[in-house]
């Protein structure tokens, strides 16, 4: 019979219990301060004085034209899309309408074609036979 191989003194056995390291005291934190309380929402008038007191007029027709520019870029973005979807959605009925119809026309051609080549055949077959009768 083999002997257990020697257990190594830093590695814990299935068994053992390993004991959980000491707690640490938390370090000293500052508290947090309450945050102020919302300010009263301000009216359109003072908002607009506060503005043109911050921007000239020159500025000011700079920020709109700006603003102006980046919201029509964005709408013609969106619109070329949904012109797009809109488009392939409609040219989409129209072709499988126009494909139904044609589907349509092609069998009903057929049909009169076969129709006629037959009623040809059957005509041509009824002469051969009467021909010999005679």
């Amino acid at each position: 019979m083999s002997s257990p191989p020697p257990l190594e003194a830093g590695i814990p056995v299935l068994t053992e219990i390993i004991p959980s390291p000491p707690p640490q005291s938390a370090p000293d934190v500052a508290p947090v301060p309450p945050s102020p309380p919302p300010e009263p929402e301000e009216d359109v008038a003072t908002l607009e004085q506060r503005a043109t007191a911050i921007f000239n007029e020159g500025q000011w027709e700079r920020l709109e034209r700006e603003v102006r520019e980046r919201v029509l870029r964005q709408v013609l973005d969106r619109i070329d899309f949904v012109l797009e979807q809109r488009v392939r959605d409609c040219l989409a009925d129209v072709l499988q309408t126009a494909v139904e119809k044609l589907a349509a026309d092609i069998k009903g051609g057929l049909h009169h074609s076969i129709r006629e080549v037959v009623t040809r055949a059957v005509s041509q077959e009824i002469t051969k036979l009467q021909g010999t009768k005679k």
